[in-house]
């Protein structure tokens, strides 16, 4: 069977992700390339160049409507409207994940850890009700593990990816936090784009927001319920890889420039592989 578009985008990115889906059913794997296939190229709406902002979110959107009422227009559309034939994936997922990249459009920092979790939840605990459904659970309990675990990947990505939202003029940073250590919006964005030395307060601050994405971390494996832990492997596969990338960043000193901090593949096949025992019989 030729690899779908979807599975090829999925494949080609290079994302930790991949290798979390290669233990799915072909069926669950087609579908699940199709979600995330959809998150990218939203994303990419509002943060690559000739992205087409609005008009592009609210194209995706409108093709949206359009699988859930069978007529898609799209190669991507007609894998989604085939995975939404499948799996009970409900529309305010895909309506959530735009609403969250169409805050990028408009909202470029965060007064609150409350106002960013908003964000989050959008951008990745949506993704994470709809894989959910596609993974498959018994435990309406589950949902909520979704959404925990999603904001905490996005509050990874947000450590990882600091340097590359300050280009983009974007500060994720919740400015109560850098209140506490005493930094003002300028020290840190100086820091990124003209190497400025760090202030004092800096790398307290970084620890700080790491130390908060590893209690989210923690705060989602005690929300899963027992009996949809092995449903759920893809999801821990993904927690697992996330958790090292995190601690990989915190080993290099989170840093504010130069190459993303990323896993190689072989270490995050391992990952995945060790992962399996863990969730299928606690080892």
């Amino acid at each position: 069977m030729s690899e779908t578009a979807s599975a090829r985008l999925t494949r080609q990115s290079g994302s930790s992700f991949y290798y979390a889906f290669r233990f799915l059913s072909r069926e669950k794997r087609k579908a699940i390339y199709a979600l995330y296939s959809f998150c990218r190229v939203v994303d990419d709406c509002v943060d690559e160049e000739g992205g087409e902002g609005e008009a592009g979110l609210a194209r995706w959107l409108e093709e949206v409507r359009r699988c859930y009422a069978g007529e898609p227009r799209t190669e991507l559309g007609r894998e989604l409207a085939a995975a939404l034939a499948e799996f009970p994936i409900p529309r305010a997922c895909f309506e959530d994940i735009v609403a969250g990249c169409r805050m990028d459009l408009s909202v470029s920092r965060y007064a609150r850890f409350d106002d960013l979790r908003v964000y989050c939840e959008r951008v990745a605990g949506a993704v994470g009700l709809a894989a959910i459904e596609i993974f498959g659970y018994e435990n309406p309990a589950t949902r909520q593990y979704a959404i925990e675990l999603g904001v905490a990947l996005q509050l990874t990505n947000i450590l990882r990816d600091v340097a590359v939202d300050a280009a983009r003029g974007r500060l994720y940073l919740p400015l109560e936090d850098l209140a506490r250590f005493g930094l003002a919006e300028d020290q840190v964005r100086a820091v990124v784009l003209s190497r400025a030395p760090r202030p004092p307060g800096m790398s307290e601050l970084l620890a700080f927001e790491a130390e908060r994405a590893r209690e989210q971390f923690s705060l989602s494996r005690e929300r899963l319920p027992k009996e949809d832990r092995r449903s759920m492997l893809s999801a821990e596969i993904m927690a697992a890889v996330y958790r090292a990338l995190l601690e990989e960043i915190d080993r290099r000193g989170f840093p504010m420039g130069g190459p993303r901090a990323q896993l190689s593949r072989p270490r995050k096949a391992w990952i995945a592989l060790r992962t399996v025992p863990r969730v299928y019989w606690g080892a």
